[in-house]
C-alpha cells in the first residue's frame, strides 16, 4: 500500500505522472537521461533522487541494475487512469458571452446569445496559474496581484512572454529573447527596470503565458 498521493510533492507527481505516460505511450520505462530530457530537470543527479525518494515510499520498484526498470505501483497507475477519465468527463468551463462594452464611446447594447469558453485553458492538463508578485511587467498591463495562466513547454518564440527559470534557482516573468552569442535576455516590460542577460545555457523555461486574470474583489 503506497502512502496517501497528497503526501507527495508537486514534482514528485510530475515523475510519478511522467512515468505513467511515458509507459502508456512507448510500452517500456523510460531511462534517466529521457526522464531528465522530458522534464526538464537539471540533472541525472536531480532525476536519481526524485526516484529515490518515490522508491523509498513505495509509489514505484526500481530494478537491479536495469536502466529501464521502473515500475510504478499498480495503485498509483489505477488512480491516475481514474483521475484522467475524471477530467476528460468534464464539461468545457463556458460563460454567458453577453456582448460587448466600450471602453472609450459608449455603443449600443445587443443581447447575445453566445458562451465564452475556456476549454482551451482547462482542457489541457500542462495548464498551471501563478500568481504575481512585482511589477516588473505592468506596461504589458501585467500588475502584482494578478493571475497568469501559463502553458507548460520549454519551446517559445522570442518576444513571448514565459517563465523563466534563471541559474537553477529562481523564477521570474519576462519576455524572453536570444541574442547573439548565446545570450537570453529576459526583458521586463517596465522602463524603470534593466534586462537580465544570461548565458542561454543558465536559463529554463518552465511555460508560456496564456492568459491574465484579475479579481477586484
Amino acid at each position: 500500500m503506497v502512502n496517501n498521493p497528497m503526501a507527495l510533492t508537486p514534482r514528485q507527481k510530475e515523475v510519478l505522472d511522467f512515468l505513467v505516460n511515458f509507459v502508456e505511450d512507448n510500452g517500456y520505462s523510460p531511462s534517466f537521461e529521457e526522464i531528465a530530457g522530458g522534464m526538464n530537470l537539471a540533472s541525472l543527479a536531480t532525476v536519481h533522487k526524485h526516484i529515490s525518494a518515490l522508491e523509498a515510499r513505495g509509489y514505484l520498484k526500481r530494478g537491479f541494475n536495469q536502466s529501464r526498470s521502473l515500475d510504478v505501483s499498480a495503485e498509483y497507475v489505477t488512480q491516475h487512469k481514474l483521475n484522467h477519465r475524471a477530467s476528460a468527463a468534464l464539461p468545457p468551463f463556458e460563460i454567458p458571452l453577453a456582448g460587448q462594452i466600450a471602453a472609450g464611446m459608449p455603443v449600443e447594447t445587443i443581447q447575445q446569445q453566445e458562451t465564452l469558453s475556456f476549454g482551451d485553458f482547462m482542457g489541457n492538463s500542462g495548464t498551471f496559474a501563478l500568481q504575481v508578485r512585482g511589477e516588473s511587467m505592468i506596461d504589458d498591463h501585467i500588475m502584482n496581484g494578478d493571475y497568469v495562466l501559463v502553458e507548460k513547454t520549454d519551446r517559445v518564440m522570442d518576444g513571448e512572454i514565459v517563465v523563466a527559470l534563471v541559474a537553477g534557482c529562481e523564477t521570474t516573468l519576462k519576455r524572453f529573447y536570444r541574442e547573439p552569442e548565446g545570450i537570453a535576455r529576459l526583458q521586463p516590460a517596465n522602463s524603470s527596470m534593466d534586462p537580465i542577460r544570461v548565458p542561454l545555457d543558465n536559463v529554463s523555461i518552465q511555460g508560456r503565458v496564456l492568459a491574465v486574470l484579475r479579481k477586484y474583489k
